[in-house]
């Protein structure tokens, strides 16, 4: 029989996890912005459309919602508009230096959230084609999903940085 203090002793263990390596791929692809002019955040120096300054603005949009959902579900992600392909771009006005203020508060809440929730609470999520209809995810999920998809997107922004200036995460 598993007692009480063990069971909390997993979960925080399990929390600091999760919490670790969402920051391990947020450092990747803040390093990869690090330095960059807004001019160079802006850059397409691929044949792709993303450019590092879109990256982040997506990272942090992304990660805003989800933790919208992971609190109140899909209708809570879905209370603010999202602009689709905006959100891969810099608007005007907007900055490297700002966007990455804005991901730093996104993140803070993130991880107070990711310390306090139910990581097993679970939500149907919303009606999208890439979803299976009436699939669910728990807070949990959406904390592994939020690192896929950061990790990912560190890797594209680090293929851009190297086109624009040499300059690589690792290695």
């Amino acid at each position: 029989m598993t007692s009480m203090p063990e069971v909390r002793s997993s979960l925080d263990r399990e929390r600091a996890d999760l919490l670790e390596t969402l920051a391990k791929h947020r450092g990747f692809l803040r390093y990869t912005a690090q330095g960059l002019t807004d001019e160079q955040a802006a850059t397409r120096s691929t044949v792709s459309a993303l450019t590092v300054g879109g990256l982040v603005k997506h990272v942090t949009l992304m990660e805003h919602r989800w933790m919208r959902f992971a609190v109140g579900g899909a209708a809570a992600m879905e209370a603010e508009p999202i602009d689709w392909e905006g959100q891969f771009a810099l608007g005007e006005g907007e900055t490297m230096a700002g966007l990455l203020t804005v991901y730093d508060e996104v993140a803070a809440n993130t991880d107070e959230l990711v310390a306090t929730l139910d990581l097993d609470a679970a939500h149907p999520l919303p009606e999208a084609p890439w979803f299976e209809p009436g699939a669910e995810w728990s807070v949990r999920r959406v904390v592994l999903h939020l690192v896929a998809e950061t990790a990912q997107h560190a890797g594209h922004a680090d293929i851009i940085r190297e086109a624009i200036d040499g300059q690589r995460t690792m290695g």
